[in-house]
């Protein structure tokens, strides 16, 4: 039940991605029947509003948007350091750009290749294949909190954050029927991505590790 691929690259995949998904019963090549996150929202998912505020870096970005009763909320949202926030906001887009994939069924959506390169590319492509191989769509809200921003002398970052994924699901496309799950310990997942500014000044995710269930992200 994970709403994002965990080391994401499925030819790349190693013992520490998997570690991240037997809470599911699976890990990111299985079935995606229990892979949803946050507030539960049934019926037609057909309205759209935009997710993110506009950016005044004057950087060209495509925008991101995801169906009525799918929600991704963000804390902290800013730090007030201008380039741990560029990199907070990029984040936050690529994860909204993963559940906007899944909806509109495009593994290689516009959004998808702006925020992610390398094995994050791949690995989110094939994830989003996974969803619209089983026909099932997102719902409801998650909360990724505690992030935090540390940066590297080669110029990358580093971002560590927790998911609360306890009051999302995974809904049928057809029958619009929400697979509604109890919440556990393996409904928090520790994520560790790892970020580099490419030529256009976007933080772009390179590579992520996860691990569910983790007792850094328990309530």
């Amino acid at each position: 039940m994970n709403r994002r691929p965990t080391l994401l690259a499925a030819a790349a995949m190693t013992a520490a991605a998997v570690l991240s998904l037997s809470a599911c019963g699976g890990g990111d090549g299985g079935s995606k029947e229990n892979e949803k996150i946050a507030g539960a929202g049934s019926g037609d998912q057909k309205k759209e509003s935009p997710s993110s505020k506009p950016s005044d870096d004057g950087i060209d970005r495509p925008e991101v948007t995801l169906p009525e009763g799918d929600n991704l909320v963000f804390s902290p949202e800013t730090t007030g350091e201008a380039k741990a926030d560029a990199v907070l906001r990029d984040n936050a887009e690529y994860l909204r750009a993963i559940d906007e994939a899944i909806a509109k069924q495009d593994p290689k959506s516009e959004a998808v290749v702006f925020y992610s390169k390398d094995s994050a590319l791949l690995g989110t492509v094939d994830w989003v294949s996974g969803f619209i191989k089983d026909d099932t769509t997102l719902t409801g809200t998650v909360r990724y909190f505690n992030r935090k921003v540390v940066f590297s002398k080669d110029g990358s970052a580093g971002l560590t954050y927790c998911a609360d994924e306890s009051k999302g699901y995974t809904q049928d496309r057809k029958t619009k029927k929400v697979n509604v799950t109890p919440a556990t310990k393996d409904s928090y997942v520790f994520y560790n991505d790892r970020l580099r500014k490419n030529a256009k000044g976007v933080w772009q995710v390179t590579k992520s590790t996860s691990e569910r269930g983790s007792k850094v992200c328990q309530p």
